[in-house]
């Protein structure tokens, strides 16, 4: 059976399997984590119901003190996700790390290598509900991320980005 077919598990956890745990996180229901050995959690992070927190066997999911997720988000961390301090992730965020390169029409896509790309959010920033950050991105300090955004080229510190693609509109004061 091809790999992509096979079992990545139930997703249950138990907090001590983390690589770092900080004090005061909150999981709500339905939360699950896939290779909790990859990843880091600061102090006092709440992470909304039924989100999915995808570690990979390689790799790391780093999120800092005093950060909030939203419920139902992805992140799927194969190629490096760093989260800072103080930062917002609004419900439904999708944050990926990883496609699939173009080998040619006889390959189908789905069969085709994996390219991964490191995604950072760096302090203060604010992720807007059902924003999804492509791979290779990084989201500046104090950077807001508009509702519904694809961010697929990094955005400034303290820009403010909408749009499909994400679009810097102006900067905050």
């Amino acid at each position: 059976m091809p790999k992509q077919y096979q079992s990545h598990g139930s997703g249950k956890f138990e907090q001590r399997e983390f690589k770092k745990i900080g004090a005061n996180v909150v999981f709500e229901f339905g939360v699950l984590v896939f290779h909790p050995e990859t990843i880091e959690l600061g102090d006092n992070i709440y992470i909304g119901h039924n989100t999915i927190l995808k570690g990979y066997y390689k790799n790391s999911l780093k999120i800092g003190d005093n950060s909030w997720i939203g419920q139902n988000c992805f992140f799927h961390s194969a190629g490096n996700i760093i989260i800072g301090k103080s930062v917002g992730i609004a419900p439904h965020v999708k944050i990926l790390t990883s496609r699939h390169t173009e080998q040619g029409r006889d390959l189908p896509i789905l069969l085709s290598e994996l390219e991964f790309a490191e995604v950072v959010i760096e302090d203060h920033s604010d992720i807007g509900i059902g924003a999804t950050i492509l791979p290779g991105v990084s989201i500046g300090k104090g950077a807001q991320i508009g509702a519904g955004a694809v961010v697929t080229k990094s955005v400034p510190d303290y820009a403010v980005a909408v749009g499909v693609p994400a679009q810097v509109i102006r900067f905050r004061e």
